[in-house]
Parts: structure tokens; sequence; C-alpha cells
């Protein structure tokens, strides 16, 4: 038995879809700009496909020929999406930064804001450990000097 029309008809329709997407339409091309960052876009992609199709045959022809290979009835489509939703983007001194379309919650703008936040206060730990450590060891010299001059 041969291969039937609708195998050909799907064949032919995945071959189009995989011509259409692939990686350099969810992660573009990148693009450098005259102060040397880089910018490369990410997109969210989705396609739909579907076929369909079926043998028939006349009124007259039902009767009499039961078996024999009927003309075939077919069609199918597919539909492709992309929308764009961030671009990363090099900066100088290789800071990466995710820049997304569309801010939608509260959440988008903390995890925004959090990065810095944490460099901040990280910054005033090592200030205060810092200091800390100073006063220990001036102490620790006084300490010493009182001692040296009940000696003498």
């Amino acid at each position: 038995m041969g291969t039937h029309p609708i195998d050909e008809l799907m064949k032919t329709a995945m071959e189009s879809i995989r011509d259409m997407v692939d990686v350099n339409t969810i992660v573009g091309d990148a693009v450098q700009t005259a102060d040397d960052t880089v910018i490369i876009p990410v997109s969210r992609v989705a396609f739909g496909f579907a076929a369909g199709g079926g043998d028939y045959q006349g009124q007259r022809d039902r009767k009499t020929e039961q078996n024999e290979n009927f003309p075939f009835a077919g069609g199918s489509g597919a539909g492709v999406t992309i929308h764009p939703v961030a671009f990363v983007v090099v900066g100088k001194n290789n800071v990466i930064k995710l820049l997304p379309v569309e801010h939608n919650t509260a959440i988008d703008r903390i995890m925004d804001f959090l990065p810095g936040f944490l460099d901040k206060i990280s910054n005033l730990a090592g200030k205060k450990k810092a200091d800390l450590e100073n006063e220990i060891e001036k102490k620790e010299i006084e300490k010493k000097d009182k001692k040296q001059q009940e000696l003498f």
C-alpha cells in the first residue's frame, strides 16, 4: 500500500514551519551601537499547525465500489506569532542587563531594584566591618601603649 496523500501534505507544511522558525528567530542578531554597547533581542515564538482531509466518492459510486481508492481532498494551515519579550544589553565592562519589554507587575520592578539594593547593603556592611576592625585595632594599640607607660 502506498503513502497516503495526507502524509505529503503534512510533510510539506512541517518543512515550511521548520524553515520559518529557527534559533535566530528566538534570539535575534546582535546590534552594536556607537558606544560599543551590544543589544540582543529575545522573542517568544508560537506556532500552530493543522491538517485534515478525507477520501470521498460520489453518490452513484457508494453502492457499487466499496474497496476502490477514492479521490482525496485535504488541506493544511500553519501560523506563526513572534512577540518581543526582552533585550539583553551588554554594556561597557561586560555589564549585562536584561530589559523586559513589558513591566506588568510590582514583582518585575522589585527584581529590577534588588541588585542595586543588595550592592548598597553589602557596601555598608563592608564599611561597618572595616570600621569595627579599625576600632579593635586602635584599642589594642592603646592597651599596649598603657602597658609600656606603666613599665617605665
